[in-house]
């Protein structure tokens, strides 16, 4: 497998680059509101944008100035109000936070000093600085807010603040197979060499998955709807009973966002309200949702580890690649990533983005739900702090693979793992179906 340059100049540019992507998205998240939409929370399960903003500021603050330069702190008082360990969203509105002007101060001040810590600390000589990866490692934290952001900016209410082309039409309506035979196997999950891997992606080594199908393209609207009308929200037996039991208690009868109207369904979308669109991946559902649903159609969720040989072997070349069509970065022909747009390509599109064995759609769109639970990987290492993964190993989160067109493309690669409560629907959600394969339908592919 091939991966970025690592050439200490030609890491400093894309160090560089990815972090002066990520504030410019940050610019255009709050500056899209007036300072009232900025301190207020518009879901006790975000945070005030203000907070996110400074946030980031002080994230970049301590491990780019402090923990890589050596600098002093800028303002050690504020430390404690963006830990978010110490303080859960739903308290953080009542903290004497950064005021919006304050905080946008705050955050281009550390921007300009760490810029200049880019420019003059040697890429090598230490775990923190090895291939750039402190520098890495807060570009991809600024886009995860930045994509915290984006979804408050799909909770909050009244008119529209954010604007983006839709996605190209992909010409003709995609009339592949509905799924893929995945060849059973050994292949390489993880990785050991990608520069800026997080360390829940660490390190690589071998999984045996047996042969499964999987579906060539995420679960549609048009294809949930037939749920709903068969009686989906209303049968306990497609239920975990935990996922049952949410059902029961908020009345749920659809997706986060949708209602019924005139006959037909309707969704909130950015301050708008629109048609659900049918052939859309669907969006904002839980993994309860995503996992009755599976069972309705007679399949289950994909495990991570099937998920992941879907997205990243090849078979011809028996080798893991960084991304389904090979290791190559993403581009606007093969992914929707990094808000170009604001909703998921209609199912099928991106065929230069699709997989050896034809899968489509494994990167950008929709965060894709599995079945497994998130758990560290043989050999895991904490780095370089264990808030970031080790402190949610076991409990009831479930993990989330692909990314989404909310998600650049430095926080998304073949090996990224995402991980949420089975609960949550805000995020931005859909899934895929597999089943098992016989082996004498395996077989016979082989």
């Amino acid at each position: 497998m091939t991966g970025p340059s690592t050439d200490p100049e030609a890491l400093r540019e894309r160090a560089h680059a990815a972090l002066l992507t990520a504030r410019d998205r940050t610019i255009l998240l709050t500056t899209s509101v007036d300072d009232s939409e900025l301190t207020a929370q518009h879901s006790p399960l975000m945070s005030p944008l203000v907070w996110d903003l400074a946030h980031i500021g002080n994230q970049e603050e301590q491990w780019l100035l402090r923990a890589v330069a050596g600098r002093d702190a800028m303002r050690p008082e504020i430390d404690p109000l963006y830990d978010a360990f110490e303080h859960p969203r739903s308290e953080r509105p009542s903290l004497p936070l950064l005021a919006p002007s304050e905080a946008r101060g705050y955050a281009a001040e550390v921007r300009g000093r760490a810029l200049d810590v880019l420019e003059k600390t040697p890429l090598h000589g230490s775990p923190l600085t090895d291939a750039g990866f402190a520098f890495g490692m807060i570009a991809q934290h600024e886009q995860q807010h930045d994509e915290t952001m984006l979804i408050t900016h799909q909770l909050r209410s009244g008119p529209t603040a954010l604007t983006a082309p839709d996605p190209a039409p992909p010409g003709a309506p995609f009339t592949g197979p509905a799924e893929v035979l995945v060849p059973g196997g050994p292949f390489t999950m993880g990785t050991s060499t990608e520069p800026w891997a997080l360390d829940n992606e660490r390190p690589a080594h071998h999984r045996l998955v047996p042969p499964f199908f999987i579906d060539t393209t995420p679960v549609t609207n048009a294809a949930y709807q037939r749920f709903i009308e068969d009686g989906g929200y209303e049968e306990t037996r497609w239920w975990a009973p935990a996922g049952w039991a949410m059902v029961r208690r908020n009345g749920l009868a659809a997706p986060l966002f949708w209602h019924r109207e005139g006959g037909q369904w309707l969704r909130r979308h950015f301050g708008t309200v629109e048609q659900v669109p049918p052939d859309e991946p669907v969006l904002h559902v839980s993994w309860y949702e995503a996992d009755a649903y599976a069972r309705w159609a007679g399949r289950r969720l994909p495990s991570e580890e099937e998920w992941e040989k879907a997205a990243r072997h090849d078979p011809v070349a028996d080798r893991s690649m960084r991304y389904p069509w090979g290791d190559a970065d993403p581009t606007p022909e093969r992914a929707n990533l990094g808000q170009r747009h604001l909703r998921p390509a209609p199912a099928g599109s991106y065929p230069a983005g699709e997989s050896p064995l034809g899968v489509r759609q494994l990167i950008g769109d929709v965060w894709e739900w599995t079945s497994s639970g998130f758990l560290p990987y043989p050999g895991f290492a904490a780095f370089p702090y264990r808030e970031y993964s080790d402190v949610f190993f076991g409990g009831d989160y479930k993990v989330l693979r692909g990314g989404a067109f909310s998600v650049d493309a430095v926080a998304c690669r073949g090996t990224f793992r995402n991980w949420d409560h089975p609960v949550r629907r805000q995020i931005f959600s859909g899934f895929r179906t597999a089943r098992d394969a016989s082996p004498d339908v395996a077989g016979a592919a082989l």
